[in-house]
């Protein structure tokens, strides 16, 4: 090697590491074997090992993975593998322990070295969101426990208006009943407002368990559309049934099942116009069952699609629309989703309509109709 180039070697990484030592997140980098070469002063505090213990020591040795549980990682499912066996920008949360023993939980992004086709190396940027998880954690709790608090009182409230509407403690006058109603349908507002808080609660708190056996999917789509006829009645909406073929198994949770299509469904005759039409309907596709909400309301704007899933986030089109809502419908149904190791997408075009996908994964027992691929039901339960 000439002077000149070795000079120019030299340079550039002095140059690598002062960058590398002024990112002001913790920094990891390795080598193509996973041997630690770099370590910035950030990552030095939050990792409490100093360089001279860390540098050339293989990283997966010095820095254990664990889950939520505290459970260790295997080597194959950490994230620093899976970077290097795909290639590809990893970016999720970990929890690796302290040079102290403490577990450390760290927000991650690790991002290979690419020459060529070969990884010849990675780089892990990473910070401490302990705090923030704390924090998340105190509100879950608060929101779980408020919830829990308000389901009393409203099951009086609702109980005692209905016993009026009734006439258990005399006729109602006109504008009695009126008003009655009035404070049922608040009621029913308020619960399902509560029973959404107390979902996501047990979802950000890990404590969602589903009860997982071989559905009756008609029987399932019909329950949803009954629970519906009166909202899309009142709107003359057209309600379209289109039943998976009979023979196709299902093994899944129905309560979160029902509780996820019929969010989908509610949403869809909420932002339809009067005198359209709402579609659900299933189909199989590579071992998959895929559920589908299809209406021809208001649609998405397309500015609006990466934020569909987000929590408490609404479109300025359908808060024009209509001004309730929470906007934890849908981050509801993301998550109750990821609970059945299933997937949700959407297409969308603002004023001609929106499509929701579900995909979960099936067992299926194909009988010889199925096998000769028997047509599915169709029903229409268009309101009257």
């Amino acid at each position: 090697m000439k002077g000149n180039d070795a000079h120019e070697l030299v340079s550039q990484q002095i140059i690598t590491d002062v960058l590398i030592d002024s990112i002001g997140d913790g920094a990891i980098t390795t080598d193509e074997h996973g041997n630690v070469t770099r370590i910035n002063p950030v990552a030095v505090k939050l990792l409490g090992y100093p360089a001279e213990e860390v540098i050339g020591r293989w990283f997966p040795e010095l820095f254990t993975s664990f889950d939520e549980n505290g459970v260790q990682i295997p080597l194959i499912d950490r994230p620093i593998t899976r970077a290097f066996v795909s290639g590809q920008i990893l970016s999720e949360h970990v929890i690796y322990r302290h040079k102290n023993g403490s577990l450390v939980r760290l927000a991650i992004t690790i991002s290979p070295i690419m020459v060529g086709d070969v990884t010849a190396g990675c780089i892990q940027i990473f910070r401490d969101i302990g705090a923030e998880y704390e924090i998340d954690k105190m509100k879950s709790d608060f929101i779980s426990l408020a919830s829990h608090q308000l389901r009393t009182p409203l099951s009086a409230i609702k109980t005692y208006a209905h016993m009026l509407l009734d006439g258990y403690m005399g006729k109602m006058t006109k504008a009695q009943t009126k008003s009655l109603k009035t404070i049922v349908a608040a009621a029913n507002r308020m619960n399902d407002t509560v029973s959404t808080l107390l979902n996501i609660s047990r979802i950000e708190n890990g404590s969602v368990i589903s009860e997982r056996k071989v559905l009756a999917l008609p029987k399932l789509f019909d329950a949803i559309i009954e629970e519906h006829q009166l909202s899309s009645s009142e709107k003359s909406i057209n309600l379209i049934v289109n039943y998976p073929p009979a023979h196709v198994k299902l093994i899944s949770d129905e309560v979160i099942l029902k509780e996820i299509i019929g969010n989908l469904v509610s949403n869809a005759i909420k932002y339809t116009p009067e005198g359209g039409t709402v579609k659900l309907s299933a189909e199989v596709k590579a071992n998959q069952l895929i559920i589908i909400v299809e209406d021809t309301g208001v649609g998405i704007p397309s500015e609006s699609h990466s934020n569909v899933f987000s929590k408490f986030f609404r479109a300025e089109n359908v808060i024009r629309q209509e001004t309730s809502g929470t906007g934890l419908g849908l981050y509801l149904v993301k998550g109750l989703i990821n609970e059945l190791d299933g997937e949700v997408w959407f297409e969308s075009e603002e004023d001609k309509g929106t499509t929701f996908y579900l995909s979960l994964p099936l067992t299926v027992e194909l009988s010889s109709a199925l096998k000769t691929k028997a047509k599915p039901k169709v029903k229409n339960v268009t309101a009257k």
